[in-house]
């Protein structure tokens, strides 16, 4: 294991133990809404810091953006590590046992290394850029279905992004006509693991933010999937609006998708 994704796993593991610790305890979480439709808890900022100590305490210099934390500049701008400490805060604090850590390393502007950790499950899906992805040790490949026909798409209701509503349900509708069916389960980082996995043949949503996608985007990719945005570009990172699947899968994903699209979510 390259020992910069070993750090990354240990990061992980340390902030899954005050989760899942948490989990069984949760008369002491206290809850918070930090803006419309978005909620955090004192986990959340807990185990933030868990993966922030165990970052620097290896790679001081290093720069880092985390979900609550934000951008934090080092030394070292050529590294940076992107944290989502739970992402599924919403499924944590219902008791919904889905949500995990995602911890992904850019070195100068390219995902490198990539962790989704799943506390409850004790799932570990990681990757190394053009080492493959793995889960528990375990060599993954995304499913090699040629089309959507009985497929199982995982997707995000946008939440946050209610103007966009009509265009999304439209899309929805275009791609559950030919789809086996469809899972709405409130985790980015396990949807994208999840096409890794092959448990789900292709992912799409509207309105993500860096450190939802970066880690699961690697894992995905280095088991087979393309990772592209509404229009078949590159332009998710800016856009937050992602299709994920393997090549076949996304091709007809993104054909049906295409009449629906507005200047909005490109």
């Amino acid at each position: 294991m390259h020992p910069m994704l070993n750090i990354a796993v240990r990061a992980a593991r340390n902030a899954g133990d005050l989760i899942a610790k948490a989990y069984e305890q949760f008369d002491n979480v206290e809850v918070e809404q930090k803006g419309l439709n978005d909620f955090v808890t004192n986990l959340d900022k807990e185990a933030e810091q868990a993966i922030i100590y165990t970052i620097r305490k290896s790679y001081p210099d290093h720069s880092i953006i985390a979900e609550e934390s934000g951008e934090l500049e080092g030394a070292d701008t050529d590294h940076q590590w992107v944290i989502d400490p739970l992402d599924g805060t919403t499924n944590f604090i219902k008791g919904i046992p889905h949500f995990a850590v995602s911890i992904a390393l850019l070195v100068k502007g390219k995902i490198e290394q990539a962790v989704v950790y799943d506390p409850i499950r004790n799932e570990l899906f990681t990757a190394s850029r053009g080492a493959g992805a793995q889960l528990n040790g375990y060599r993954l490949r995304a499913s090699n279905n040629k089309d959507i026909n009985g497929a199982i798409l995982a997707t995000g209701f946008p939440f946050k992004q209610k103007h966009n509503l009509e265009t999304y349900l439209s899309i929805f509708a275009s791609l559950f006509a030919d789809a086996g069916d469809m899972r709405r389960a409130g985790s980015a980082a396990l949807d994208l693991a999840y096409v890794a996995a092959g448990r789900a043949d292709g992912y799409f949503e509207l309105g993500l933010k860096p450190w939802d996608f970066a880690a699961g985007e690697l894992i995905a990719k280095e088991a087979g999937a393309i990772v592209t945005d509404f229009a078949g570009n590159h332009n998710y990172v800016k856009t937050g609006n992602l299709v994920a699947g393997n090549p076949k899968v996304v091709k007809t994903m993104l054909a049906k998708i295409r009449p629906h699209l507005t200047d909005a979510i490109r």
